[in-house]
């Protein structure tokens, strides 16, 4: 490991950084990273529709410095006021890694080769990305994860797909009727389709199997929900910030007829994700 993410690490040191919106954190960003030095750095341009790593989570996913720059601010630069600005930011700056699709500056009016031009020392561009033919970009991700396929997403990313949320109070069934439940209130994530996933369920970083349901009540109150139940563990509710990695879409999200229809296939589900497991 070249340096902690956990240290603030002084900008003058910095000799070289990838530039970009690294939402995601995914293969293809991964690849402009594996191009900095020893003393490397991320420069990640805010834009404010982040969801997939959204504000500082990103960190998480490098141990390279994270900067932020909020789009807003920097937008109406042009080519050289932004070229000036890194070089005052970046004093030792001997190198940028960029994707073979980067622009910048006032209304994306420059490119590579303008880069290239104004930059004073080494540019590296990264070709496009593809696994199983298919381009790695935070949008196509957000479609497969949108569209539920999950299994296609986390190749991309290179990672299972992963949420933060916060505990909330429940409607009191599941416990009571059905099998106990984790509820959640995600404010920042972009969300699966809805639907039944077979998930890993983090808490105070320890890791347990675990389904968890995505999507509104459609046989009790038909309002929206995400709840996790953990598989063979008995874990009550706590204060903990609560990560649900997913794996794969068990189910579309459906009506039951009866409780009693609901319950037999949530067992079902459970018992198929013990089996996936395994």
């Amino acid at each position: 490991m070249k340096k902690s993410s956990s240290i603030l690490v002084n900008k003058n040191t910095i000799t070289s950084i990838a530039i970009g919106g690294f939402d995601g954190m995914h293969s293809a960003h991964q690849e402009l990273f594996k191009n900095l030095d020893d003393n490397g750095a991320i420069l990640s341009i805010e834009s404010g529709y982040a969801n997939l790593t959204p504000k500082r989570y990103r960190q998480e996913y490098s141990i390279y410095p994270i900067y932020y720059y909020v789009l807003e601010n920097i937008k109406h630069l042009e080519g050289d006021e932004f070229i000036r600005l890194l070089k005052e930011e970046f004093p030792n700056l001997k190198k940028i890694v960029v994707g073979f699709d980067f622009c910048f500056g006032k209304n994306r009016r420059y490119c590579i080769e303008k880069l290239k031009e104004l930059f004073k020392g080494e540019v590296l561009v990264i070709d496009e990305i593809k696994i199983d033919d298919i381009a790695v970009h935070s949008r196509i991700i957000r479609q497969y994860i949108k569209d539920g396929d999950i299994k296609i997403a986390n190749k991309l990313l290179g990672k299972e797909y992963k949420i933060y949320g916060h505990q909330i109070k429940g409607q009191g069934l599941g416990a009571k009727s059905f099998v106990p439940t984790i509820n959640l209130k995600i404010e920042e994530f972009l969300l699966p389709q809805e639907g039944v996933y077979v998930t890993k369920t983090i808490l105070d970083d320890k890791e347990y199997n675990s389904i968890t349901f995505l999507g509104h009540r459609a046989t009790t109150d038909g309002t929206y929900a995400v709840e996790t139940h953990i598989i063979d563990e008995d874990i009550k509710n706590s204060n903990y910030i609560t990560q649900i990695k997913f794996y794969e879409k068990l189910r579309d999200n459906k009506k039951f007829d009866s409780f009693d229809e609901l319950k037999k296939q949530i067992l079902n589900d459970i018992e198929t994700a013990r089996i996936y497991f395994k």
